[in-house]
């Protein structure tokens, strides 16, 4: 990455800088999530761990229903699993069982220690979901811009390492929505650098795009046409990095920032949806 000023970096990766409606965004997230909690069937609070942090959400469809893991962003430091409610129910519907993750924030941990916490969550999910009418054969995890990273790192877990009984393809699929791949440029970026600590080994060690390509599974991402050059660059990267046989899909929806790009997944007619639903074999 040639060289570039840190205010150059903030404007890339800033969004909430970079999106004056952002305010709203976040009440339609707030409102959207409201109505959603609101509906029949959830199951709330579940501990996958130890900690308070580890703590999951799921709205069962049914019996032996694939199932669709949603990793919530907030550059790994903000934002709860209920802040994204929301997209739950259009997937409910679609005979889908979700299950929406909480995990500890930066900068009280690591990324790296994040990332441990969901290998653990989706481990819980593949013993314990079949009991709440979830298929543990058919895992899809998707995330949303922090989340979007967590997903591919999961897509991309050597689980048969992390313990016996977890099937190498634990992960089916992965759908990453503005996901940030290459996590160099985020240690140069001032409003984010000091809260998530990275240093140029972390960052390497926990970007997707240098790490091999998973030996099984598919990687679709989402990108909004109207985000920063940065979140454009980081799908092109991972594409390059990984190659069609993983990365099958690289979707552009037009006319959507870094935010509301997200409210894709809740809408059936779109090509985020529905990309969705093909992973779940919907």
């Amino acid at each position: 990455m040639p060289d570039r000023s840190p205010e150059w970096f903030d404007a890339q990766y800033n969004n909430r800088a970079r999106i004056p409606g952002h305010p709203a965004i976040l009440r339609h997230w707030a409102d959207a999530s409201a109505r959603a909690l609101a509906r029949p069937g959830w199951v709330f609070d579940v501990a996958y761990g130890d900690d308070p942090t580890e703590r999951l959400d799921m709205l069962p469809a049914g019996t032996d229903a694939p199932v669709f893991v949603y990793i919530h962003g907030g550059y790994w430091r903000a934002l709860d699993k209920r802040d994204h409610a929301f997209v739950a129910p259009p997937l409910a519907d679609a005979g889908a069982m979700v299950v929406n993750l909480n995990y500890a924030l930066c900068p009280a941990v690591s990324i790296e220690h994040i990332v441990r916490q969901l290998v653990k969550a989706l481990a819980w999910v593949f013993r314990h979901s079949a009991a709440h009418g979830g298929d543990p054969r058919r895992i899809v995890v998707a995330g949303h811009s922090a989340g979007g990273h967590l997903a591919a790192m999961l897509l991309a877990c050597n689980w048969k390492t992390v313990a016996s009984d977890l099937p190498a393809d634990l992960v089916k699929s992965a759908l990453s929505i503005s996901g940030v791949y290459d996590l160099e440029p985020l240690r140069h970026a001032p409003f984010l650098a000091p809260d998530i600590g990275l240093t140029a080994a972390s960052a390497l060690r926990l970007s997707p795009a240098a790490m091999p390509a998973p030996s099984r599974g598919s990687l679709v991402t989402v990108v909004g046409g109207d985000e920063s050059e940065e979140f454009h660059r980081q799908a092109n990267l991972i594409a390059k990095a990984w190659g069609p046989r993983v990365v099958i899909a690289s979707e552009i929806e037009a006319g959507r920032n870094h935010m509301d790009v997200l409210h894709e997944l809740a809408r059936p007619q779109s090509t985020t949806h529905r990309w969705a639903l093909k992973l779940l074999g919907l």
